[in-house]
């Protein structure tokens, strides 16, 4: 524990007189003196035993996932990049919004989280994107089960759809009431089952012809000069409403009502659709769907993979307290989730 303790003593540095990094005197019973004063003395064990609690275990565990980590995943130019576009991010919000605030990035970063430079940053980073991989990696293997998997397959995946449309968007001002909002809404799904009825008079075999037609005309897309073509889109693709509208049509049939989404209403055309993948060439895919949907709904499945790492590669902490610690850290981050 010596190296943790100095580690430790070391994180308030810039608060002490004198500190365990550098020459120290020594009190009358050897232990050095973190600060001298009038009738009396701090020693670094005292400091310590003061800073236990609040920092020790945090600090033990970075460290401990830190070696492990780096021997399970080796810093890659994946990880680079994404350390890299992360500063980028942190650099531009300071000079955007907090250079009057702070005098310096260092200040800044300091000020936002507790590192002293764009160095310790990319420590940080570094770690936290390790431990995602790590968690990533134990929901996948220990948690998504085949019948998830074989679920959302029969659910979610698709052959890839070609698909014209016809969009019409509710036009209103911005600063628009509710109610202001609401009536071009109306209006707007209105026009679209207009757009249906001219279709439902179309004999079957012109319907493409007319709906690209009245693509041409009304619809309020980028795609009306193509008569509303979107080309082929698989699964993910579109937003939700319409892949789920196309998904359910058949080969040359469109909507019968109109499609709402974020854009406006929407009159769908399905114009072809591709087999369906076979299960062995999206498992991969669909694992990382449901691993990412877990992990968002549940902030447990951290702790516990990361645990589970420790344990595989032998944890035993050996302090008394910091395990008593550690166990009750455990026992209050892995509880079911209500």
């Amino acid at each position: 524990m010596k190296n943790l303790k100095k580690l430790l003593i070391c994180l308030v540095a810039v608060l002490l007189l004198v500190t365990s990094c550098g020459k120290v005197p020594k009190l009358e019973n050897g232990q050095d003196a973190v600060v001298t004063l009038k009738g009396g003395e701090i020693s670094i064990d005292a400091l310590y035993e003061e800073m236990k609690d609040q920092y020790a275990l945090t600090v033990l565990l970075d460290m401990v996932d830190r070696q492990i980590l780096e021997e399970v995943y080796p810093t890659d130019d994946e990880e680079k990049e994404y350390i890299d576009s992360q500063v980028s991010q942190y650099q531009y919000y300071y000079d955007s919004y907090y250079s009057t605030q702070y005098s310096s990035f260092n200040a800044f970063l300091y000020a936002m989280f507790g590192v002293n430079n764009e160095d310790d940053l990319k420590e940080v980073l570094s770690l936290d994107y390790k431990r995602d991989k790590a968690t990533d990696d134990y929901i996948a293997k220990e948690v998504v089960t085949d019948e998830e998997i074989e679920d959302y397959y029969e659910k979610n995946i698709f052959g890839d759809i070609e698909a014209s449309h016809i969009l019409i968007k509710a036009d209103y001002e911005e600063g628009a009431s509710d109610e202001e909002i609401q009536k071009a809404k109306d209006e707007a799904k209105k026009k679209a089952e207009e757009i249906i009825e001219e279709l439902n008079k179309t004999d079957k075999d012109k319907v493409k012809e007319v709906f690209a037609k009245l693509a041409k005309e009304k619809s309020d897309d980028g795609s009306a000069s193509k008569g509303g073509e979107l080309g082929w889109f698989g699964a993910g693709e579109m937003v939700s409403a319409f892949e789920n509208a196309a998904k359910d049509l058949k080969v040359d049939e469109y909507t019968k009502e109109p499609v709402e989404t974020e854009y406006g209403y929407h009159v769908i055309l399905k114009t072809g659709q591709k087999d369906k993948p076979k299960l062995e060439k999206v498992r991969d895919d669909i694992v990382k769907e449901i691993a990412t949907d877990k992990k968002t709904n549940d902030s447990t499945l951290k702790v516990k993979a990361l645990v589970a790492l420790r344990e595989d590669n032998k944890i035993e902490i050996q302090d008394t307290e910091l395990k008593k610690q550690y166990k009750s850290y455990i026992e209050n981050n892995t509880k079911e989730q209500k």
